[in-house]
């Protein structure tokens, strides 16, 4: 049976965390990454749970680790633990197909962006209820950006005033995600490239600078800043 949050809910959550997160160095799946004491995991579940709207979270976890994680999210909220896949898109799609009747807006959301605050879950959701069939929280690229050729040299300089950094949850009407998942081909990096394939329009919402994706050494000592200084 799957684990309920909010019976009232419409929504349900689909964590993929199973990546073994090379970037961030040797040691455990990125998921179960110590912040501040806790894997990455347990905060962004925590912060999911705290959101009214959702009715149900599911985490795909490392196969090796299915029962670890059950047990380590136990004590912080009802979530249902799935094995994940060798790619981020084999993950999404068995926690898709371990959500109950019932919810008919799905959030896709990465466990490394630990931070992401309940308000941006709401802010997702709200969009899909209100009628668009995909929802992408999204900042505005603030670097220069430069096209370069396989050489590294430089071949023009691209207008950032049309880019945007994608971030998730990502929010989808479950007829959606599901139609996207089942004519998926190649992997790609989120659920939303799916959808495009499909002709689905996507639209964004405006994203946090606290929902950083933990990748890299430097995210890790980032968040552990935020969250020594009240974020």
């Amino acid at each position: 049976m799957t684990a309920q949050l909010n019976p009232r809910g419409d929504v349900a959550v689909l964590v993929p965390a199973a990546g073994a997160g090379v970037r961030l160095g040797p040691g455990r799946p990125k998921a179960l990454r110590l912040l501040a004491g806790e894997p990455l995991l347990v905060h962004a579940v925590r912060r999911l749970a705290e959101a009214r709207s959702v009715h149900t979270i599911v985490v795909a976890a490392p196969v090796a680790e299915v029962d670890a994680v059950r047990e380590l999210l136990a004590p912080v909220a009802p979530v249902s633990v799935v094995p994940g896949g060798a790619e981020r898109q084999a993950s999404v799609a068995a926690a898709l197909a371990a959500v109950p009747a019932g919810p008919e807006i799905i959030l896709v959301h990465d466990a490394a962006r630990a931070l992401t605050p309940p308000s941006l879950v709401e802010a997702v959701a709200a969009a899909v209820r209100a009628g668009r069939p995909a929802v992408i929280p999204v900042l505005p690229v603030v670097d220069t950006i430069k096209e370069v050729d396989a050489g590294e040299v430089v071949l023009g300089t691209v207008d950032r005033s049309a880019l945007r950094a994608v971030q998730t949850p990502q929010g989808f009407l479950r007829s959606v995600l599901t139609s996207a998942h089942t004519a998926a081909g190649d992997p790609l990096t989120d659920d939303a490239g799916l959808v495009e394939k499909q002709g689905v329009p996507v639209s964004c919402v405006s994203g946090s600078e606290y929902a950083l994706k933990i990748t890299r050494p430097f995210d890790l000592a980032l968040a552990e800043h935020l969250l020594a200084s009240g974020g």
